[in-house]
C-alpha cells in the first residue's frame, strides 16, 4: 500500500462533542483541505447539498431503510454542534469536497440482517449508525430461546466496563463527566487532537469484549482506508486531505493494514435500500429515549457549543443556571439572582477542586440542586430538563431529498393546516366534523372532516403523529379529540409506510386490502369497516363490507356478531357527518341483529368468564334495536330477553341483566319485578345464583331499582334468612353488585334499608357507611378467594 496515505491529515472525534466539532474547524482552518472525508454512510452523498441547503434547521438524521419486508433501518443522527455537520459546513463554506467513506447502506442493513442480534455497543466515541430497534419483532421467537439458554447457564459475575474504570480511576463519578472534564473543556487544539486520537488507539487495545462488533469495525474500517486511497488516486495530494472519524477507528486509518480490495467489496453481503433526510429531536438524541450517543443532555452541548465559539467557555456556568432558574420563574416558583450568583460560584468551585477548566454537567447539577433547589433535586428536575434536553426539533425545507410519502405527508398537513402540530410537545387539537356553513369554500367547510380522515389513515398505518382520545360524549359522532406530537419515531414509520404506497391514502388501502385477505372473523370485519369509514376511503368500506358479510353468513359467535352489528350502526349514524350514504349497510346490520338475538340464550350458557363478555354483547345489541327499531326485529330481540330473563337453567348474571333490560325499557310491570325478586331471592334457590341474578340486575337503571322500595325490602329479608355457609357463598356476589355503586346511591340504598326496619335514615346510613375494621377486611379477603366448589 502507497505510504502516501500516511500523509492524510485524520481527527479523530467522539460523535456529537461540540469541542470535538470546534477543535475540529480550527483544525481545518489550520490545514486547508481540498476534500473532508467523513465517517458516515458512503451512498449518502447527495444528501450533503441538502443537509447544508438554506432552511435545513438541525438536529436532522439521515434515514437508511430496506426496499423490501421486513422492514429493516439505520438512523444517522446530526446536531448543529456534530463534528461531521461542521466538517461539511466547513466545506461548502470554503469550497472543499465533503464525503462520506463509511460502509454504504445496503451492507450495514445486510449485516444487521444477517446476524438477527443486537450486537454488543461499540465504544460512545465512535457509535455507528442507529439501529431501529422497532423492527426487531421478527426475532422474538429466537430471543426467546437464546434467553431459555442463557437461564441454564450460570450467568459469570458482572464486569465493570471499560469506560466506568476510567473515570474510577480519574476519581469521577461516572464516564460522562469524565470525557466532558478531560476533552470538552480542553481548549488546547494539539493537546485535544493528539489526546483523542491515543485515546481511541488505547480503547482498542484494551476492549476486547465484542468480537461481533470488533469483527464489523474491521470492515469497516478496510472500506474507509479504501474510500481514503481512492481519493489519491483520483488526483488529491494526501496532505490535502482531512479524515474525520470516531476516535476509535482514527488509529486504524494508517499504511500498516491494507484498504479493502475488489474481491473483498464485491463479497459483502448487501440488502437493497434507500435513503432520505429526516428532522430529528433533540429529546431523541438523548439517552432518555434509548437512542444516545454519548450524548445524554444535547440542549446543555448546544449551549457549550455557542459558548466555544464566543470563547466564552467560562460564561457556560451562567448560562445553564439562570435559565433553570428562569424556567422556574416561568412555572411559578421565585428563585433571585442572589441565588444564582451563588450557584454559579459553588459548581465552579467544585470544578476547581477537580482541577477542571469549567464545571461539568454533573457540577451544575450538583449546584442547582443545592441552591436554586433548597437540596431538593424534584424541584429543579423539571427545569433541568429543559436546559438539558431541551425540546428543539429540525426542520427540512421544501424539495429536499424525501420518499414520495413524506411529500404527501407534508402537503396535507399545509392543505390540513396542521403545520403547527408539528412539535415536540404533545398538542390537544378537537374536532367538529359538522359541516361549517359560515365559511365559503366547501375546503374550509369540511376542514375538521379531512383532518379526522388523514389522522384516521395515519393510525391505521401504525404512524403515531396523533393519538385519538375519547371525548366523553358517547353520542356525538361528530365530535373527536386528539393528542397530536411529533417524534422522529413518526418520520421512521412514515417512511416505512412507503412499501405499502406512494400516498397516505394509497398505503392505508393496501394495508386494508391485506388485512382483509387475512381476517377471519365478523367483529374484527366490522371494526374494518369502521376504520375505512372514519378514514373517508369508501372503497375499502365497500370491500371490508363484502368480507364482513361472507363471514358473517359463517359464524353464529354471539359477541362476535352483536359487537359487527353494534360497529355497522355506529357506522350508518356517521352518514351525514362522514358525508356518505349508509344505506347499503342496513341489510346487513338487520341480518347481523336476528343472529345475534337468536345466540343470545345458547350464548348465557357459560361461566363466570364468559359472561362479562356476554353482558357487553347484550349491551351492544340492545343499543342497535333502540337505534333502528324500525329496522330491525325488535319483536324477536325482546322475546329471547323475556326467555332468558325466566330461565333458571342459564347463567344467572345474564338472567338477572335480561331482566335490567327489559325494566329499563319498561317491559317489566313492579307486580313482575316483585315476583321475579321474590322467586330468585327466596331461601329454596342457591345463595350464589339468587345473589348472581341480582349483581346482574343492577348492573343498569339503578335509579329505577332505588325507587322501588319493595325491592329492598325483598333484599334484606333475603339476606337475613340465610344460613352461615349461604351467607358466604352470597356476600362476594352481593359485595361485588354493590361495589359500583356511588356514595349517593349507597346513601339511598340505606335510607331505603332504614326504613324497612324503623330506623332512622342517617342513623342507619352512617352503620352501614362505617370503615370496616382489619379483621372485617381479612373476613371479606377470605370470602373472595373461597372455593365453593367444596360445597
Amino acid at each position: 500500500m502507497p505510504e502516501a496515505i500516511d500523509d492524510v491529515h485524520v481527527f479523530g472525534v467522539r460523535h456529537l462533542s461540540p469541542s470535538g466539532a470546534w477543535h475540529l474547524r480550527r483544525f481545518l482552518d489550520q490545514v486547508k483541505p481540498k476534500v473532508v472525508l467523513i465517517e458516515g454512510l458512503a451512498d449518502a452523498n447527495d444528501l450533503i447539498r441538502d443537509m447544508t441547503r438554506k432552511g435545513t434547521i438541525p438536529p436532522i438524521a439521515i434515514l437508511a431503510y430496506t426496499e423490501d419486508l421486513p422492514v429493516r433501518t439505520l438512523v444517522y443522527p446530526i446536531a448543529r454542534y456534530s463534528p461531521e455537520y461542521q466538517a461539511i459546513v466547513w466545506a461548502k463554506e470554503n469550497r472543499a469536497k465533503a464525503e462520506w467513506i463509511d460502509l454504504p447502506s445496503d451492507v450495514f442493513l445486510a449485516i444487521e440482517s444477517e446476524t438477527h442480534l443486537e450486537s454488543a455497543p461499540l465504544p460512545d466515541d465512535e457509535s455507528p449508525p442507529k439501529k431501529d430497534e422497532e423492527n426487531e419483532d421478527e426475532d422474538e421467537e429466537d430471543e426467546d430461546d437464546e434467553e431459555e439458554i442463557e437461564e441454564a447457564v450460570d450467568s459469570p459475575p458482572e464486569r465493570v466496563s471499560l469506560y466506568d474504570r476510567f473515570a474510577e480511576q480519574a476519581g469521577e463519578r461516572d464516564y460522562e463527566t469524565y470525557w466532558e472534564r478531560n476533552f470538552e473543556h480542553n481548549l488546547s487544539d494539539e493537546s485535544y487532537r493528539l489526546a483523542a486520537y491515543e485515546f481511541g488507539r488505547g480503547l482498542r487495545e484494551l476492549d476486547q469484549d465484542a468480537p461481533l462488533s470488533a469483527a464489523e469495525n474491521l470492515v469497516r474500517e478496510a472500506f474507509m482506508r479504501r474510500r481514503i486511497q481512492e481519493t489519491i488516486d483520483a488526483g488529491t495530494p494526501p496532505e490535502k486531505i482531512v479524515a474525520v472519524v470516531g476516535a476509535y477507528h482514527a488509529s486504524a486509518l494508517g499504511s500498516d493494514l491494507p484498504p479493502m480490495s475488489d474481491e473483498d467489496l464485491n463479497s459483502l453481503k448487501r440488502r437493497p435500500s434507500n435513503l432520505t433526510l429526516m428532522p430529528y429531536s433533540y429529546f431523541k438524541l438523548s439517552s432518555q429515549s434509548g437512542y444516545g450517543a454519548g450524548n445524554h443532555a444535547p440542549a446543555y452541548f448546544e449551549l457549550l457549543w455557542d459558548s466555544l465559539r464566543e470563547d466564552d467557555l467560562d460564561g457556560l456556568s451562567s448560562r445553564y443556571l439562570s435559565t433553570v432558574a428562569r424556567h422556574m420563574r416561568d412555572d411559578g416558583t421565585h428563585r433571585s439572582t442572589a441565588e444564582v450568583i451563588e450557584a454559579v460560584r459553588l459548581a465552579r468551585t467544585m470544578s476547581a477542586l477537580k482541577g477542571g477548566q469549567a464545571p461539568t454537567l454533573a457540577d451544575l447539577r450538583d449546584a442547582a440542586m443545592t441552591l436554586i433547589g433548597h437540596g431538593e433535586d424534584s424541584v429543579v428536575s423539571e427545569s433541568r430538563a429543559r436546559v438539558e434536553v431541551g425540546t428543539a426539533i429540525g426542520r427540512l425545507p421544501k424539495g429536499v431529498s424525501r420518499t414520495s410519502i413524506q411529500d404527501d405527508f407534508e402537503r396535507e398537513l399545509e392543505r390540513l393546516k396542521l403545520e403547527k402540530y408539528r412539535q415536540a410537545v404533545k398538542q390537544e387539537m378537537g374536532l367538529d366534523l359538522r359541516e361549517n356553513r359560515r365559511v365559503k369554500t366547501e375546503e374550509a367547510a369540511f376542514l375538521d372532516l379531512n383532518r379526522s380522515s388523514f389522522l384516521h389513515r395515519l393510525r391505521v398505518l401504525d404512524i403515531e403523529f396523533a393519538v385519538e382520545q375519547r371525548t366523553g360524549q358517547k353520542s356525538a359522532t361528530w365530535a373527536e379529540k386528539w393528542h397530536v406530537q411529533w417524534t422522529p419515531e413518526c418520520e421512521i414509520q412514515l417512511v416505512e409506510a412507503v412499501l405499502l404506497g406512494e400516498t397516505v391514502e394509497l398505503a392505508a388501502g393496501y394495508k386494508f386490502k391485506t388485512q382483509l385477505t387475512k381476517c377471519k372473523s365478523v367483529g374484527e370485519a366490522a371494526d374494518m369497516v369502521s376504520d375505512a369509514c372514519k378514514c373517508g376511503m369508501m372503497a375499502s368500506m365497500d370491500q371490508a363490507r363484502q368480507r364482513l358479510q361472507e363471514l358473517a353468513a359463517e359464524t353464529s359467535e354471539f359477541t362476535a356478531v352483536a359487537h359487527a352489528a353494534n360497529q355497522l350502526g355506529m357506522i350508518a349514524r356517521y352518514g351525514d357527518v362522514r358525508q356518505f350514504d349508509p344505506e347499503p349497510l342496513m341489510p346487513l346490520v338487520e341480518d347481523l341483529f336476528v343472529q345475534g338475538a337468536l345466540a343470545l340464550m345458547a350464548a348465557a350458557n357459560c361461566d363466570a368468564d364468559a359472561s362479562k363478555a356476554a353482558i357487553i354483547a347484550m349491551d351492544e345489541l340492545n343499543k342497535v334495536n333502540l337505534e333502528y327499531h324500525e329496522r330491525v326485529d325488535e319483536e324477536l330481540w325482546v322475546s329471547q330477553l323475556k326467555t332468558l330473563s325466566d330461565s333458571d337453567d342459564r347463567n344467572p348474571l345474564l338472567s338477572g341483566y335480561a331482566c335490567a333490560i327489559l325494566l329499563e325499557r319498561g317491559l317489566i310491570t313492579n307486580e313482575e319485578l316483585a315476583r321475579e325478586m321474590s322467586r330468585r331471592l327466596s331461601p329454596g334457590i342457591d345463595a350464589d345464583l339468587g345473589a348472581g341474578w341480582f349483581e346482574g340486575l343492577s348492573k343498569r337503571n339503578r335509579y329505577a331499582l332505588l325507587a322501588r322500595q319493595p325491592l329492598w325490602e325483598q333484599l334484606a329479608d333475603y339476606v337475613s334468612s340465610l344460613d352461615e355457609d349461604e351467607f358466604r357463598r352470597a356476600i362476594v356476589f352481593l359485595r361485588r353488585a354493590f361495589g359500583g355503586f356511588s356514595p349517593q346511591e349507597k346513601r339511598h340504598i340505606a335510607e331505603n334499608l332504614g326504613e324497612h326496619w324503623g330506623t332512622s335514615a342517617d342513623a342507619t346510613s352512617e352503620v352501614l357507611n362505617q370503615p370496616l375494621t382489619e379483621e372485617e377486611e381479612r373476613s371479606l379477603e377470605d370470602l373472595n378467594e373461597f372455593d365453593f366448589d367444596d360445597f
